[in-house]
């Protein structure tokens, strides 16, 4: 696996405090770990867990940031077409991604734009 040639802009992404609680659970049995959002045609909002070192980033991949000590990868494709937003992982009930480490959990990880994001009613 190799490491991104774009430096991670801090703010780009972010996640919820359900994410980061489903992301330790998903730690704590498998170990250090790596999100990829691939804008695929089927899961183009569910970003992709993997153990660390099964999954190979390519040079067509964008590191967007980091989820405390987890990278998070997204496709140079999808990085552009997102690169107005920021994104925030949170996590819904469902399945997740038939390979991604979310799966079988009864909650998904799920990716939302700032653009779109709930505002607290006033």
């Amino acid at each position: 696996m190799g490491d991104a040639v774009t430096r991670p802009d801090p703010g780009k992404v972010s996640a919820t405090p359900a994410a980061l609680e489903l992301l330790a659970e998903i730690v704590a049995d498998h170990g250090p770990v790596l999100f990829h959002q691939s804008g695929g045609c089927c899961d183009g909002s569910s970003p992709m867990c993997y153990p660390r070192g099964d999954f190979l980033i390519s040079e067509a991949d964008v590191l967007l940031g980091y989820l405390g000590e987890t990278p998070f990868y997204i496709s140079a494709s999808q990085a552009a077409v997102w690169a107005h937003t920021d994104l925030i992982i949170d996590v819904v009930p469902g399945r997740g991604g038939m390979f991604s480490l979310d799966n079988g959990r009864e909650r998904r990880f799920l990716t939302r734009s700032t653009i779109c994001a709930p505002t607290p009613s006033s």
